[in-house]
């Protein structure tokens, strides 16, 4: 085996992740191109190798890609966030049987931390690409390195050589090779160097990973910041971003949606908001948390006809809340502000002042009057079993879905968390 057992940063990526989703339950899409779309259907926001292959721009608006779509065999689908986060949580748990430390960094990328010599750590690259394959069906790729801004080179070489078949492990390239390697991708293709960053660096005459690994590390944290600085020490082999556990409590929660029209009255819009607050309500109750500050927003599109316009409101609760039926009130609020007859595009629910909710129990004097009822537990017990739109509050829980509810026309089957979409099996 090549060299001491030594610790040791790999980056699990899946590929191609929103389209690879897609296939999941529908394998007529393998070997197809596939793209998926942004809310409302609006701009291709993900695509499948094959679509990457005919070069469709990434942000192509649906409209304009449609014709060609149709030429080219090219299958869209709307965004399926269910789906997707559902497969995510699958495909994260099995990556993280293989460590003890991970942490997930996007819905589709996570670390983790290992030890081992190369070969040991390449054989468990290959293991965890397989099993993630044969338990979800989603492929990945693996990049293995000292660190994480050497294990994300080795991603990008995982893409570009179809020999590693899926794994790479930057130390099993001699340091001649590696500098050649280095010296052959430019700067501006290294995780965290943004293109801003990338021209001041070609000022100084740093075009590519090699001059960056090169480059006077503290010179690079005088001109620019301690963050690229570390950069520099990780393309040298030296560990500088550690890998960090999950956080259990978010410092915010937000909900937000674009309409597929334009929302121009006021009931229309408190229904928005009503239902916003809910579904942010719901999130944060399954974190165990309670908020203290609920704020709401709408805003017209900077490029429609007539008049802009953006309302906002922030409304300080009594008392840390978890209850859904408050949250819908305060965000209602923002109707005082909104203007009737304005076409409003898009809304949010913001709630900040987060709080484990066993760390903030007010006196019975501060308690809201519904929150001893548990509103929010019943509610989630009951959409839990019988789907989200089975119950609401108030205008949020009308059975109808409202005209302005976001257009997903091209939606394939949430076939794991709605059980009226499960896939049919025929044998």
């Amino acid at each position: 085996m090549s060299g001491e057992p030594r610790r040791a940063i790999a980056i699990v990526d899946c590929e191609s992740f929103y389209a690879s989703c897609e296939r999941v339950f529908d394998p007529a899409l393998r070997g197809r191109p596939v793209v998926v779309l942004s809310n409302n259907d609006g701009c291709v926001v993900a695509m499948s190798a094959e679509a990457k292959a005919l070069d469709i721009p990434m942000g192509t608006p649906w409209f304009k890609l449609e014709a060609f779509a149709r030429a080219r065999g090219v299958v869209a689908r709307s965004s399926n966030y269910e789906l997707y986060g559902s497969l995510s949580a699958r495909v994260m748990e099995i990556i993280g049987r293989y460590a003890a430390w991970q942490e997930v960094y996007s819905i589709d990328e996570s670390w983790i931390g290992l030890r081992g010599t190369i070969d040991e750590l390449t054989a468990i690259g290959h293991e965890i690409r397989a099993e993630v394959l044969r338990s979800t069906g989603i492929p990945v790729r693996v990049g293995i390195a000292r660190s994480k801004t050497l294990a994300k080179l080795g991603i990008r070489g995982v893409k570009s050589d179809p020999t590693l078949a899926g794994v790479c492990h930057i130390d099993s390239y001699p340091a001649e090779q590696m500098d050649r390697i280095m010296a052959a991708t430019p700067v501006t293709d290294l995780w965290g160097v943004a293109g801003r960053s990338g021209k001041k660096l070609a000022a100084l005459g740093i075009h590519t990973v090699k001059d960056l690994r090169d480059a006077d590390a503290k010179q690079i944290r005088r001109r620019f910041s301690v963050v690229l600085e570390r950069t520099v020490m990780e393309l040298r082999g030296i560990p500088c971003i550690p890998l960090e556990e999950e956080r259990r409590y978010k410092d915010q929660m937000i909900f937000s949606r674009s309409f597929s029209r334009p929302v121009d009255t006021i009931p229309e819009l408190r229904q928005v908001l009503s239902i916003y607050a809910q579904k942010v309500s719901s999130r944060m109750r399954a974190r165990g948390q309670v908020a203290e500050v609920v704020s709401a927003w709408a805003s017209t599109s900077p490029f429609g006809e007539g008049p802009s316009h953006s309302a906002h409101i922030s409304v300080q609760l009594p008392a840390p809340s978890e209850d859904p039926i408050l949250f819908s009130k305060a965000a209602q609020m923002l109707s005082t502000r909104a203007v009737d007859g304005m076409r409003y595009v898009r809304a949010g629910v913001v709630l900040t002042g987060l709080a484990p909710k066993d760390a903030a129990v007010p006196l019975d004097l501060f308690q809201w009057e519904y929150e001893g009822r548990d509103v929010g537990a019943t509610l989630d017990a009951i959409t839990a079993q019988l789907g989200p739109a089975s119950i609401g509050i108030g205008r949020g829980g009308m059975k109808n879905a409202p005209v302005w509810n976001m257009k997903r026309n091209m939606l394939s089957p949430r076939a794991t968390t709605h059980w009226d979409e499960l896939c049919t099996v025929r044998a």
